[in-house]
C-alpha cells in the first residue's frame, strides 16, 4: 500500500507538469481553434533559457523562472504573429504542417545556441522534502510545488476567464469570431494574448519537468508536450478542468503503468488508454459534443 501510494503522488506530480502545458493547448484550441504541435518545444526553450541565466549568468533561480517566462511569452507572440496568424483562414491541414515546421524549426535552434549535449539542469525549487505516514513515503519539494503550481494556475485562469474582460473577450471569440469581431472585439489581441498566457505556463512547466527530472536537450519538450496533447484531448480539449483532470489522468496511468505492467510500454499504455477513451466519449471527459450545421 506505501508503495502503490509512493507511485500515486509520483504520478500526480508528473500529471501536473502534463496539466499546465495542457491548459496551453486547449487554451489555444479552444479559443483560435488551432492545434500548436510546437508547443512544446517552447516548453524546452523556457527550461534552456532558466539554465542559462542560472548557470552562465549567475542569477538567482526564481529570477531565472521569471525571465523564461518573459521570454516565452515574447516568443508565444511572436510565432503567432509570423507563422499562424496569415494562415488564419488557411485550411486546418497547412496550419498543422506549420506548427510541425515550427516545432522543428525551434529545436534545430536551440542545438544552434546550447548544443546537442546533454545538460544537467540545477532544481530551481529549494524547498524541502516532507514524509508522512511515520516516514514511510518521501514527498519531494519539487512534487509539492508542481502539484501546488497546478492548482493556483487552474483556479486563476477559470477566474481570468469567467471573470476579466479579456477573459470575456476570450469566450466571445471562441463561440463565434465574426460576431466578437463586429461587437468591437480586438480579434487578433486576443488570440496573441492567448497564445502569450499558453507560452508563459509553458516556460513555467519546463522549469518544474526540468527540475524534477534534471536532464535537458533540444528534444526534452518533444514527448511531454505529446502526452500534454493526449491530456488535453482526454480532458476535453477546450476545457481548462478538462486539461487539469486529464494531465493528472494521464500522469497517474503512465507512472503505474510503467511500475506495475512494464516500464517499456509505459508510454504505449497511456496512449492505448486515450483509444480506449475516445472509442467511449470521444469528446473527452469534460468536453461537449457540438453538432455541425449544413
Amino acid at each position: 500500500m506505501t508503495l502503490f501510494l509512493s507511485y500515486l503522488i509520483n504520478g500526480i506530480s508528473l500529471g501536473s507538469v502534463y496539466a499546465i502545458i495542457a491548459l496551453g493547448y486547449t487554451m489555444v484550441y479552444g479559443i483560435a481553434k488551432m492545434l500548436n504541435f510546437a508547443h512544446g518545444d517552447i516548453i524546452m526553450v523556457g527550461a534552456y533559457i532558466s539554465f542559462t541565466a542560472t548557470q552562465y549568468w549567475g542569477l538567482h533561480p526564481l529570477v531565472s523562472v521569471v525571465i523564461a517566462m518573459m521570454v516565452c511569452t515574447v516568443l508565444g507572440i511572436t510565432i503567432e504573429g509570423l507563422a499562424y496568424r496569415p494562415l488564419r483562414k488557411a485550411p486546418s491541414l497547412a496550419v498543422l504542417i506549420t506548427a510541425i515546421g515550427m516545432s522543428y524549426f525551434l529545436q534545430n535552434i536551440a542545438l544552434l545556441i546550447w548544443g546537442a549535449d546533454l545538460k544537467n539542469f540545477s532544481s530551481v525549487i529549494s524547498i524541502g522534502s516532507i514524509s508522512i505516514l511515520g516516514g514511510s513515503i518521501l514527498i519531494t519539494g519539487e512534487t509539492i510545488v508542481t502539484i501546488a503550481a497546478n492548482i493556483v494556475i487552474m483556479i486563476a485562469l477559470t477566474l481570468f476567464t469567467g471573470k476579466t474582460k479579456m477573459g470575456k473577450a476570450m469566450r466571445a471569440v471562441s463561440e463565434d469570431k465574426g460576431a466578437a469581431e463586429l461587437m468591437g472585439i480586438n480579434v487578433n489581441r486576443t488570440i496573441s494574448v492567448t497564445f502569450a498566457i499558453g507560452s508563459c505556463l509553458a516556460a513555467v512547466a519546463g522549469v518544474l519537468l526540468c527540475s524534477a527530472y534534471p536532464a535537458l536537450l533540444p528534444t526534452t519538450g518533444s514527448m511531454p508536450g505529446i502526452k500534454a496533447f493526449t491530456a488535453a484531448v482526454f480532458g476535453g480539449i477546450g476545457s481548462i478542468p478538462g486539461a487539469m483532470v486529464g494531465g493528472i489522468l494521464m500522469g497517474v496511468i503512465e507512472i503505474l503503468g510503467k511500475a506495475y505492467v512494464s516500464t517499456e510500454l509505459g508510454d504505449a499504455f497511456v496512449f492505448a488508454v486515450l483509444i480506449i477513451m475516445l472509442l467511449v466519449k470521444p469528446s473527452g471527459l469534460f468536453g461537449k459534443s457540438v453538432r455541425e450545421k449544413v
